[in-house]
């Protein structure tokens, strides 16, 4: 958090990121505006560059301080003492629709981002996500039980395999959202298809119960 803006009472920071976050969900970053940002946060303009030094920063901040609260809450939530991983991956999509469910516009903002094909932070906003990917994952796959694979199989290429269905199930995902032209999708029937995927690499990587 940028040092100014972190010196401000939480009820106006959270006024400033509300306003940004709808304004950036709704219209992206070069069709978002300031002028709309700074009025429903009943701020001036002044004021909100004073905290942030152009619209470029404030979008990668809004970025940054929402993925890590996801992130944060949602391993906060997830059971690593389940050691399954498929059962780690259903519990994740639930998770995933939870929190969903509880800060919607905080998706909505996320989604649209992952969609963002403003020059000005496409490149950013990529290498982040990828840092951010890598990093969830790494956690997602610790301490998993390694006996209940089946017997010679190799675990750090099936681990690769899962992680890329995961990653390329998002994706599809995505990209369907992207032809709505919309950050709303069916999840529900997602999370469905999903369940199918897992259970399927479930049953071809473990030994049979």
């Amino acid at each position: 958090m940028t040092s100014k803006f972190s010196s401000i009472n939480p009820e106006k920071q959270e006024r400033i990121l509300n306003a940004a976050l709808k304004e950036f969900a709704l219209k992206g970053y070069e069709n978002a505006s300031t002028n709309e940002i700074v009025k429903s946060a009943g701020i001036s303009k002044g004021l909100l560059f004073h905290y942030f030094k152009n619209k470029k920063e404030l979008y990668l901040f809004l970025y940054n301080h929402f993925a890590d609260v996801m992130v944060k809450e949602f391993f906060n939530e997830l059971d690593l003492s389940e050691r399954d991983i498929f059962e780690r991956m259903k519990t994740l999509m639930i998770l995933k629709n939870k929190l969903m469910a509880k800060h919607p516009e905080v998706f909505d903002f996320m989604v649209a981002a992952s969609m963002e094909t403003a020059e000005e932070v496409k490149g950013i906003l990529n290498n982040t996500n990828t840092e951010l990917i890598q990093a969830s994952y790494s956690r997602l796959f610790e301490n998993i039980d390694m006996t209940m694979f089946r017997d010679g199989i190799d675990i750090q290429r099936t681990i690769n395999i899962i992680m890329w269905t995961l990653q390329g199930f998002s994706n599809q995902e995505l990209e369907k959202a992207k032809k709505l032209n919309t950050g709303h999708h069916d999840f529900d029937e997602a999370f469905k298809e999903a369940e199918v995927y897992i259970d399927m690499m479930k049953k071809a990587f473990y030994k049979s119960l």
